[in-house]
């Protein structure tokens, strides 16, 4: 068998995977572009895998196109190896959390709500940060997170109840910043909060959130002022962690281009 053979089997199973991966959350409603684009490009290997001679004598008849066409994968296979440099990155700044200290505050940053109840990775950054609050009682615990489309409560309420519920967190400790709607405004906002317990920006500060989110998270809370924050780490769930991590590819890059830290 030829080496194109083997090119295309592997494009067609690289292909149907991605496109099933991005159908599966799709039902599950997560539409965003860590899903879309799985889906764009699972379908367009698939279709060449299946269509390769046809795609590559239609080709051949159309010189300028096939210069495009070459053109396009050259930027395809750039765009990859960014990412996977990305993906890369992520993994070694996840591998490298510091231990936590005694902190002053605990700030926890929303990731939506499904059905009145935390979503799988809300509920892990949840679950991650409870330990060490029942470690420290005496930091003060920021739930962040404003009321999403379709719900009635905010996503700071049904975290705190989660909390209280799950993980016996006195609601003395809990402090909860309900406005919100992005991770910008998560820590802008909770500054308000700190103020009012007397605790400045620079006293020992944890930020809870999803692992491939720290980078980003921490990069704008330094330019807000946090001056001595610690980066916790929850881990993202299987069926989303990929596609979430590509989200977060788009989501750095887009921050960046527009001046968020």
């Amino acid at each position: 068998m030829s080496a194109t053979f083997f090119i295309r089997l592997g494009l067609f199973i690289i292909g149907l995977i991605l496109f099933a991966d991005a159908i599966l959350l799709l039902s599950y409603r997560k539409i965003h572009l860590g899903v879309i684009l799985p889906l764009l490009i699972g379908f367009i290997f698939c279709i060449y895998a299946l269509f390769y001679a046809q795609i590559q004598r239609w080709l051949h008849q159309h010189t300028q196109l096939k210069k495009l066409w070459q053109v396009g994968w050259g930027i395809f296979i750039v765009w990859f190896v960014t990412l996977f440099a990305f993906f890369s990155f992520l993994t070694i700044q996840i591998q490298n959390s510091p231990s936590i200290p005694s902190v002053k505050s605990i700030i926890v940053l929303g990731s939506g709500i499904e059905n009145g109840q935390p979503s799988a990775a809300l509920a892990k950054r949840l679950d991650t940060a409870a330990p060490i609050a029942q470690s420290q009682p005496h930091a003060l615990v920021i739930l962040t997170g404003g009321l999403d489309f379709g719900e009635t409560q905010t996503e700071a309420a049904i975290m705190a109840k989660y909390l209280q519920q799950q993980h016996r967190i006195s609601s003395t400790q809990l402090a909860l910043e309900d406005q919100s709607t992005s991770t910008e405004l998560n820590l802008k906002n909770s500054q308000m909060i700190l103020k009012q317990h007397q605790i400045q920006l620079n006293d020992p500060i944890a930020i809870v959130t999803s692992d491939f989110h720290t980078v980003r998270a921490k990069a704008i809370a330094q330019k807000q002022g946090y001056t001595n924050v610690y980066m916790i780490s929850a881990p993202t769930p299987l069926l989303i962690r990929y596609n979430a991590w590509l989200r977060e590819y788009f989501a750095y890059l887009s921050g960046w281009i527009l001046n968020e830290y």
